[in-house]
């Protein structure tokens, strides 16, 4: 029997929804000079960047492990600056996770500016874990992010 989970993260941004949207929609290539150190590059496989349909590849150290993320971009949304990646394959979640759907996008929750992470996933039995380290991780590199184009 499959199991689907939900993971839910809100991380408080400064520099700005549209900001923060643009940089993973239109400029993501620009995110390995920021985080030299978490992504690597990330390339156009096929179709135009940004745009739904657009198949993308990350390439990235997760873990201790240079890693490589093939997904295609699902939905875009500019009004509520959400972007929707399906993860196609990779060594996070090849043999792990049958499905992996990555969304990403911003709202005022208290006041404050966030942008909010949601990792969609099935896995297909309890021996497989929760994707909560792999959801850290994006959090702290979307900080890192944020800090970057806060001070710019």
């Amino acid at each position: 029997m499959a199991l689907t989970g939900t993971i839910i993260r809100r991380v408080e941004i400064s520099s700005g929804s549209k900001v923060i949207h643009d940089i993973f929609r239109h400029t993501p290539s620009d995110i390995s000079s920021i985080c030299p150190d978490k992504i690597h590059a990330c390339d156009v496989l096929s179709g135009r960047r940004g745009a739904v349909g657009s198949k993308i590849i990350w390439h990235f150290t997760y873990d201790g492990k240079k890693q490589s993320l093939t997904e295609v971009i699902d939905e875009v949304d500019e009004t509520n600056h959400k972007i929707v990646f399906k993860v196609l394959e990779g060594e996070l979640v090849d043999g792990k996770y049958k499905a992996f759907i990555i969304t990403f996008h911003c709202e005022q929750k208290d006041g404050k500016q966030c942008a909010v992470w949601i990792i969609d996933f099935e896995r297909p039995d309890t021996s497989v874990p929760y994707p909560t380290s792999f959801m850290e991780y994006l959090c702290d590199y979307l900080k890192e992010i944020d800090d970057h184009k806060s001070c710019n």
